[in-house]
């Protein structure tokens, strides 16, 4: 039983929840009660599921020994040695199969090539790119832009350059906040949890957070006053939908910036009851403007 809460622990479940970005094309594009399509874009999540597990159980591996410094990283099961590097290769060979096996009985032949690419940038960003300033939080972001394409293409719904910028500088938001998380733990105790962890600033981390979040909202304000998008929705009153979004951002911004526990973005989400009310208002608002008002 302990062997099985490790493995799962491994494969990183509750990180599945990110898949949800795979969906947004289908909800945005007004048809997701369309059951086929809807099942289309289960079986692509899916699969994109088993390319994150394969991706998080290749990344501990490689990560094992810096993971043992970090203060609460090193209870993971490969950094702990709860589990063997052999059993997380295996694992991650599994997964990885298992995911390409899935977005073969997917409709469209481009899902396959978007999660293998995934995989495929996660395996460079692993050996190679974590370790070069800017370029791994561009990279870390790029993910979710894969995700919402590996949608789209699963539901035959074309991603609007609205979704992708918006989609891009959201997770972009996100992954400065785990890298100030790690450029705290380092000027407090010169533990280098990340190669590029002593390279950021906690000062300009914090200036970037400022500067993101501030891009992001004036985004979002143009984005829901566009006629392209007032048009599409036949509503010119999804500018409203903005006051969710600018709540969440600051609450985020105040857990990082004044609690200092930025270092797991979704486990804010899960467990921030004001962060969800943003979340869970912001998605009931277009449910009305997409599909219950038009």
């Amino acid at each position: 039983m302990k062997k099985l809460k490790d493995i799962l622990s491994l494969l990183r479940l509750p990180q599945w929840s990110k898949n949800v970005f795979v969906f947004l094309p289908l909800f945005f594009g007004g048809v997701f009660n369309d059951v086929k399509l809807l099942g289309q874009t289960v079986l692509a999540a899916l699969a994109f599921s088993l390319a994150a597990s394969a991706v998080y159980c290749f990344n501990d591996l490689v990560d094992r020994k810096r993971d043992a410094l970090h203060p609460t990283k090193c209870k993971r099961p490969l950094a702990s040695g709860a589990l063997s590097p052999v059993t997380g290769g295996i694992l991650a060979a599994l997964c990885a199969a298992g995911a390409v096996i899935l977005s073969f009985c997917c409709q469209s032949p481009c899902v396959l090539w978007w999660i293998v690419g995934y995989m495929a940038l996660n395996l460079l960003y692993s050996l190679v790119l974590k370790r070069v300033v800017i370029v791994d939080v561009l990279v870390l972001s790029s993910f979710y832009v894969m995700r919402i394409m590996t949608g789209g293409e699963a539901c035959g719904v074309e991603v609007s350059q609205w979704l992708v910028i918006m989609t891009f500088l959201l997770a972009l938001f996100l992954a400065l906040g785990k890298r100030r998380d790690d450029a705290l733990i380092y000027r407090e105790s010169k533990t280098v949890v990340r190669a590029v962890a002593q390279h950021y600033g906690v000062e300009f981390l914090n200036l970037a957070l400022t500067m993101v979040a501030t891009i992001a909202v004036v985004a979002y304000l143009i984005y829901t006053i566009s006629p392209e998008v007032t048009t599409r929705f036949a509503n010119r009153h999804v500018y409203c939908t903005a006051i969710f979004v600018i709540a969440g951002i600051l609450r985020y911004l105040q857990i990082t910036l004044a609690g200092g526990k930025s270092g797991d973005p979704m486990r804010v989400l899960l467990k921030d009851r004001f962060t969800q009310v943003c979340v869970l208002l912001w998605v009931a608002s277009f449910v009305c403007i997409i599909y219950l008002l038009r």
